[in-house]
């Protein structure tokens, strides 16, 4: 007879409290079953959160994303019924934080704004503005706090730019975004058990090579406006400059950039098995940038295995 559930913490305890929500609105099905699209929820109890570290953005959202430990698969479902009613977010909470989470935490609010901005599904000029900004905000200030981590007004513009992108402001007019990256990375945390913004940075380099051609205009757009890129030369120069300073600022925040840096040497057989997941997982294919199917799968998990 609760009136509501009140996560404190981040998006592991918010996405949590999520599931037991839709659990306890209709006790008689099986919550994993919504996180494998067998069905949708019909009801879901009131969540609110107090926030403890930006990153996530589900505080805002209309996600969640939990592992079954029985299988480790990692898997995620959306539905305004689980957006949360009201976030408490005081930058204060955050300052005792470890630097590795600090700077995780960045990396997943970029990177949900990265997912929606590498689309060939239609864009609009303010849409991109406010993504943009976002990433040049949290990048400097992930920067900054990487070197003064009490730093109040950093970290009350991360925690404010996590929120502003996963609330699906920055997928408004466009197809929102494939979350490719997203998807790769849920099958290698769901395996090895790695934090999670540290497992988008292992791929994201290897994704960007792989599919920058496809989405060109993007990546040029993105590394001019984004990453800053003087040089001049031909798109495809200009795209790869700035998926290299990309690599270049993970670095300097002490991200890793592959697998081996991220401390994991998945076999053939676990590359086979986390390609196949998430191909499963997607129905097959992954949109957006560029579709990617099994056999794309395994080349991008194949790079992100060899140093780059």
């Amino acid at each position: 007879k609760i009136d509501f559930l009140l996560a404190i913490g981040g998006g592991s305890v918010i996405d949590t409290a999520k599931a037991i929500a839709y659990g306890l609105a209709e006790p008689e099905n099986d919550v994993w079953e919504l996180f494998e699209h067998q069905r949708k929820a019909k009801a879901c109890l009131p969540v609110a959160s107090v926030l403890t570290i930006a990153a996530a953005g589900s505080e805002t959202s209309m996600g969640a994303v939990i592992t079954n430990e029985k299988n480790e698969e990692k898997r995620a479902y959306d539905d305004d019924l689980a957006r949360p009613k009201f976030a408490i977010m005081n930058p204060e909470l955050t300052l005792n934080l470890p630097d590795f989470q600090t700077e995780c935490g960045a990396i997943d609010i970029m990177m949900h704004t990265m997912e929606r901005y590498f689309t060939n599904g239609g864009n609009m000029e303010l849409t991109d503005a406010i993504a943009e900004g976002l990433l040049r905000t949290v990048k400097e200030n992930a920067l900054l706090l990487h070197h003064d981590p009490q730093n109040y007004d950093a970290r009350a513009e991360v925690m404010w730019a996590g929120s502003l992108s996963h609330n699906n402001l920055t997928g408004c007019g466009n197809d929102g975004g494939g979350f490719a990256t997203h998807m790769l990375e849920h099958e290698v945390s769901g395996m090895f058990n790695v934090t999670h913004g540290a497992g988008l940075t292992a791929i994201w380099p290897s994704w960007a090579r792989y599919v920058y051609k496809d989405d060109l205009t993007r990546f040029v757009k993105f590394a001019k406006n984004v990453m800053k890129v003087q040089e001049q030369g031909t798109d495809e120069e200009i795209a790869l400059a700035g998926i290299d300073k990309m690599v270049e600022f993970y670095h300097s925040i002490g991200m890793p950039t592959n697998f081996a840096e991220l401390g994991i040497y998945p076999s053939e057989t676990q590359i086979r098995e986390m390609a196949q997941s998430c191909s499963n997982a997607t129905g097959g294919h992954k949109r957006s940038a560029k579709v990617l199917y099994y056999d794309d799968m395994v080349q991008i998990f194949k790079m992100a295995n060899q140093e780059i």
